[in-house]
């Protein structure tokens, strides 16, 4: 099939790379001029592994092309994907939906035969609603289907994602247009992936809804680690006791400092005023965007404590910054309120991450940028994990010690075992586990 892609950020890129994989010939547009020169020239806007070798090879076989003309690539697409960005809305915490209805606007205009318009990009319910009314305002004479095809993507294994997801979800109104998904999803259909056929709103608030509760699994067990400090609880046994209920399960209940990145802060604030718009207001996700925030500001203060109650004049080496690992995306990651609370109490923050630096930079500033972890922790009064990225998860806790001027070591991401580092002679803080003296050593 011929497909067009329009947007190329996370979910545009992936996803048109991973239908060129199935053997679609698959077009890529974006307004970035410099995006898709780049592209064209091989080099990938995002860090996502796997995805870099996945686009060269379609590029090679001629199935994937970059453009920033999307009026002949819609006109020769079966189906066009609307993957284009859905900020949050200052003031209300909505959607900001200008970038989706500009480009069902062009799409309009560049229809030449039967087209399934596709939303991939994360809308409120409805939105599939408007994007038609749009059509059929501009283009009476269309022959179209709008359809919901929401994406579940987690950054660091997007293309897995794809390639084998847990369900494809699809918000169509015609048999027509189901078929055409049929077809673009065929590969998968092949390998018995469920795939759930509804209708657009359905579709449109099963992703909010997923999302929504994912976010609340992770607020969840945070809370539950605040009350294990206060008792002397084990929040990770905690967890594995819970979570080995075949009703809850074990994803996402890993205590920490807060929920971030692309989807979930923008994704809980529009449910909640999607909610409140129709008279339905979600206490609990209200709930849950209020603790999120308070949580990730408190993890500043935790350091503090673990430093004697002031870090003025103290440095702190603070390791991950990106939300999670496996991604250079920094989006709403807990570090962007960690490092500012941390600099005006006084401290020095000498920062690294494996792949967030640049982004970082520019989102940071005042903080020491590092060449590694070793060297971020040259000198420093304390250590913080924030993102717990593979290869801070086997410190060299000797040399760590020594290049630290005070063995004091903050783990927000529970990565080691409180024995092991006590045995290490460290004064070691984590989320929701019962102290353990250090040991001299």
């Amino acid at each position: 099939m011929r497909v067009a892609m329009i947007g190329t950020g996370y979910v545009g890129l992936v996803s048109g790379t991973c239908f060129s994989e199935f053997g679609h010939e698959v077009v890529c547009v974006d307004k970035d001029v410099r995006k898709i020169d780049g592209l064209k020239a091989g080099k990938v806007t995002i860090f996502e592994p796997g995805l870099e070798a996945l686009i060269a090879s379609n590029v090679a076989a001629g199935r994937l092309t970059f453009t920033t003309d999307l009026a002949p690539a819609v006109a020769a697409a079966e189906a066009v994907f609307i993957a284009v960005g859905t900020p949050s809305r200052r003031g209300d915490g909505d959607a900001d939906l200008s970038y989706v209805y500009a480009a069902a606007e062009e799409i309009t205009a560049a229809i030449a035969a039967y087209t399934v318009i596709v939303t991939k990009s994360t809308v409120p319910v409805g939105t599939g609603r408007e994007v038609e009314a749009i059509v059929r305002q501009r283009r009476p004479d269309a022959q179209y289907d709008v359809v919901s095809n929401p994406e579940f993507l987690r950054e660091g294994a997007a293309i897995n994602d794809f390639m084998r997801p847990d369900r494809v979800v699809v918000g169509a109104e015609s048999e027509r247009a189901r078929e055409v998904m049929r077809r673009l999803y065929r590969p998968l259909f092949l390998n018995e992936t469920p795939v759930l056929f509804t209708q657009r709103e359905t579709a449109e608030l099963i992703k909010y809804a997923a999302n929504a509760f994912l976010a609340t699994k992770i607020t969840f067990i945070n809370e539950m680690a605040d009350i294990c400090e206060k008792v002397g609880a084990d929040v990770q046994v905690v967890a594995r006791g819970i979570g080995l209920d075949g009703r809850i399960g074990s994803k996402f209940l890993h205590a920490g400092p807060g929920y971030g990145g692309s989807c979930f802060p923008k994704d809980t604030l529009a449910l909640t005023s999607v909610a409140k718009r129709v008279g339905a207001p979600s206490r609990i996700v209200e709930a849950v965007v209020a603790v999120n925030a308070a949580r990730r500001k408190a993890m500043a203060e935790r350091i503090v404590a673990a430093c004697g109650g002031s870090v003025k004049g103290k440095t702190i080496a603070v390791l991950g910054l990106t939300f999670k690992p496996n991604t250079d995306d920094m989006r709403e990651a807990p570090s962007l309120d960690i490092v500012p609370a941390l600099q005006r109490a006084g401290a020095t923050v000498r920062a690294f991450d494996p792949e967030g630096m640049k982004e970082g930079e520019a989102m940071l500033p005042g903080a020491v940028w590092c060449a590694n972890a070793y060297d971020a922790i040259q000198g420093a009064d304390a250590l913080a994990i924030v993102t717990e990225w593979n290869e801070f998860r086997g410190l060299d806790l000797g040399r760590v010690k020594k290049l630290l001027k005070q063995p004091i070591f903050i783990d927000l991401r529970n990565i080691y075992k409180p024995e092991e580092l006590a045995s290490a002679g460290f004064d070691y803080h984590s989320i929701g586990r019962p102290p353990v003296l250090a040991r001299a050593r």
